[in-house]
């Protein structure tokens, strides 16, 4: 109907005289959207069909010897390399038990002191025994891993400082550390006078510890010798003192990195509890203690870490030092066979 329109118009508008229609492109009108795309080239049209068509019947033609498993599992093994047969998991280690076992704790005592013990605490001299120190017996059981990372530490600190400067490093340590156990001592003694007791605190070493002395009272013992007379070990233990009103044996600990885990101590818990075992045992005390405090103090004074040591896991650190005691023990018995007569 449109298109009848459309051409009556045109020819009407050709009767006209003062109009003319010249003929132009002709001009397609489509109620259709589609409008025409290029068709893209299909690859495949070059390729020789005939060509392809006798490859694809060649190969499915082939005769060869069929594959068979063993000839599979080679093909995999060259390829891929051998199959190696899975491991199950190695089922975890039972804890080592200690072949003599003695108790941590005295049950014939108890933690009070005899009431008429003196209000001073005890300092009983170190005697040089043939017996090994608790000191000696962590040293010549270290881990191969403890000593990995001793001896590395080592080097690098002599490649830094040279040997002697390394030493004279080494030494002054040691002397910082008695010298803050010595003014520890002064403060937590009762004739420590207060004027002295204000003076330590300028020291790094003792500002840290600060807010730690607050919660220390009741001291029993300071830098005094400890003897097992059945396990066979002797110590010094730095302090026997309620810590927040727990009864404890007291380690103090310098150190130039922070050590705010009880497990960045190493073997120090295993220290304090051999301390503790033997001081449980030893005739010279008549009180015992159940609990532990390691405190590190840093000597820029920053706030030093106590790390306490409850009822629970001073008793399976015991377990532990019981284990180094007869690894010692091994150790000794075998150098002592070796050894020529």
């Amino acid at each position: 109907m449109m298109m009848k329109a459309f051409q009556t118009i045109c020819k009407q508008l050709r009767s006209s005289k003062s109009f003319t229609v010249r003929q132009g492109t002709f001009v397609d009108f489509s109620t259709s959207s589609y409008s025409y795309v290029r068709k893209k080239k299909n690859p495949y049209e070059d390729v020789d069909q005939a060509k392809y068509s006798r490859l694809v019947k060649s190969v499915l033609s082939f005769g060869g010897l069929a594959q068979t498993p063993e000839s599979l599992l080679e093909e995999d093994a060259l390829l891929f390399g051998p199959v190696t047969k899975h491991k199950p998991p190695k089922p975890k280690e039972e804890a080592k038990v200690p072949q003599n076992w003695f108790p941590l704790f005295n049950t014939e005592r108890s933690e009070k002191p005899n009431k008429c013990d003196s209000s001073i605490p005890l300092k009983i001299p170190l005697q040089r025994k043939a017996i090994p120190s608790v000191t000696r017996v962590l040293q010549q059981t270290m881990t191969s891993e403890q000593i990995f990372f001793l001896e590395r530490w080592k080097k690098r600190m002599i490649l830094e400082l040279g040997e002697d400067g390394f030493a004279e490093y080494t030494s002054n340590n040691f002397l910082q550390g008695k010298q803050f156990h010595e003014d520890l001592e002064n403060i937590l003694s009762p004739q420590g006078n207060l004027k002295e007791r204000d003076g330590n605190l300028q020291c790094g070493y003792i500002e840290s510890v600060r807010h730690i002395l607050k919660d220390i009272s009741g001291v029993l013992a300071l830098e005094s010798a400890v003897q097992h007379e059945t396990l066979k070990y002797v110590g010094l233990l730095d302090c026997v003192a309620e810590y927040q009103g727990k009864l404890c044996v007291i380690d103090w600990k310098t150190s130039e990195k922070p050590k705010p885990y009880i497990r960045n101590t190493y073997d120090n818990p295993l220290q304090v509890v051999a301390y503790m075992g033997a001081i449980n045992h030893d005739a010279n005390y008549s009180f015992q203690v159940q609990c532990g405090l390691i405190v590190v103090a840093y000597k820029d004074g920053s706030p030093a870490h106590p790390h306490f040591m409850d009822t629970e896991l001073c008793s399976q650190y015991w377990v532990k030092w019981l284990l180094r005691l007869e690894e010692y023990a091994e150790k000794e018995m075998s150098q002592t066979i070796q050894k020529p007569d």
